[in-house]
């Protein structure tokens, strides 16, 4: 696919945050595109619903976070959105990788990305995440429960010790919503430092020879729209330290502050660039080492959908139009099976209809998905054009974080292509789901 041939407009997007990627244009028609490729000419060429990911965006929000913390090591959280792409774009860019399962791990490993560059988390890991961790030698696991110490310490295969972190509760509530705030007290997720289960688990690990405690790592939750919960975590987890140095008699290293930073769905969203972050954390950490006379820790952070959120784009068609009770309801072709998020805990997006131009009036439109359930709606109360119609293309901004991730196959839909686009070109990163792929699952004969 070649760049359009077209001088862009100006678009009308937000100076910043924006939702969109740097890249988004307005084309004459009503077209919108992103990497100088066409919106409607990739919605007629790969079909939708379809996400694209602009891969220069990807790439420049990486560096941007290198560039804020440069003493600091940046591992991207790749729950997010993975794909081999990726895995290639971020070692390319200079970023470790934080994974959750060994099918993370094993697609990291098929492209051969440094294996001590991998944290894993998980706060139920499997004793296949284990196993496989420790046979690719992940750098470093991170410690979500007591249970894991002696299970974790009896599959080191040795002579090197595995080095492992301690996931720490520092009492702190942050995030955008109840269902992704993760570093309060009373939830499933790490030790608690105020109740001293986090005292115990580092007690143990010290008592196994074949693990190594490296550090500390805490994760406050995600949409975090503010740098001041992480300078608190800052000096909460530094304080535990001391007390871990003056009891034990050992300085730890690594201090591993998670993610979470927040990324703009809807214009207007508060979102910190990530040197707003970089700056506050960095002083936070100054001051609190000095404060309790403890060396600076190596530094670590995991941003996921600060990277790659901004950077990609849902593409919908509309399948029907109904007006009933005073509102209006655009049903599209996807829904909860390839963004489950509104459904999950709210999230909201805002939406721009691409392809043709339009002279009607904008009317409130609530763009649903085509699954049974109520709650099966992606955008409410949006601002579309009157004359909306069945055909028309509608593009989702905000949409490269935790969708395809968590697509499932509801109805047997089938999850969407995921397509790059960089310099005008376009390529398939991820095919479409077939009836074929479902069909081969079911052995049931």
């Amino acid at each position: 696919m070649t760049a359009l041939s077209t001088t862009p407009l100006s678009f009308p997007v937000p100076a910043a945050p924006s939702v969109w990627p740097a890249s988004a244009v307005a084309a004459p028609g009503g077209d919108v595109s992103v990497g100088g490729v066409s919106l409607t000419e990739l919605a007629g060429r790969y079909g939708t619903p379809a996400y694209v990911v602009d891969e220069a965006e990807v790439r420049a929000r990486a560096a941007a976070w290198r560039r804020a913390l440069p003493d600091a090591e940046v591992v991207y959280a790749a729950k997010a959105f993975l794909c081999r792409a990726m895995v290639d774009w971020m070692e390319e860019e200079g970023l470790g990788l934080d994974v959750c399962s060994a099918g993370e791990l094993e697609l990291a490993a098929s492209r051969g990305f440094p294996a001590d560059r991998i944290v894993l988390h998980g706060n139920a890991k499997s004793p296949h995440d284990l196993r496989t961790a420790l046979r690719l030698g992940v750098g470093r696991i991170v410690i979500d429960s007591e249970c894991e110490i002696a299970r974790l310490a009896a599959h080191v295969p040795g002579p090197e010790a595995q080095q492992v972190m301690v996931r720490v509760l520092p009492g702190i509530e942050a995030g955008g919503h109840r269902k992704i705030r993760t570093g309060a007290e009373g939830q499933k997720f790490g030790l608690s430092i105020a109740e001293g289960d986090a005292e115990d688990a580092v007690a143990r690990i010290l008592g196994q020879p074949r693990l190594e405690l490296t550090g500390l790592h805490t994760h406050l939750g995600s949409q975090i729209a503010s740098p001041e919960p992480y300078t608190r975590a800052v000096r909460r987890v530094i304080a535990f330290m001391a007390r871990i140095r003056d009891r034990y008699g050992i300085t730890l290293p690594e201090l591993d502050l998670g993610g979470g930073f927040a990324a703009a769905q809807l214009p207007g969203d508060p979102a910190p660039a990530p040197a707003a972050y970089g700056r506050r954390i960095h002083d936070a950490l100054v001051r609190a080492c000095a404060e309790f006379d403890l060396p600076r820790p190596r530094l670590t952070v995991e941003p996921g959908r600060s990277i790659v959120a901004a950077a990609g784009v849902a593409l919908y068609r509309v399948l029907s139009v109904k007006r009933t009770g005073g509102r209006v309801f655009a049903a599209v072709d996807g829904g909860m099976s390839d963004n489950p998020r509104p459904a999950l805990y709210g999230a909201r997006y805002t939406v721009r209809m691409v392809g043709r131009s339009a002279d009607a009036p904008m009317r409130a439109t609530s763009v649903v998905g085509r699954h049974c359930e109520a709650g099966d709606v992606l955008a409410e109360s949006v601002e579309l054009p009157e004359d909306l119609r069945p055909g028309d293309v509608l593009a989702v901004p905000a949409s490269g974080a935790y969708q395809v991730s968590m697509a499932s196959g509801y109805n047997l839909t089938g999850r969407p292509p995921v397509v790059a686009v960089a310099g005008g070109r376009s390529r398939l990163l991820m095919r479409r789901e077939a009836f074929e792929d479902h069909l081969g699952r079911d052995v049931g004969l």
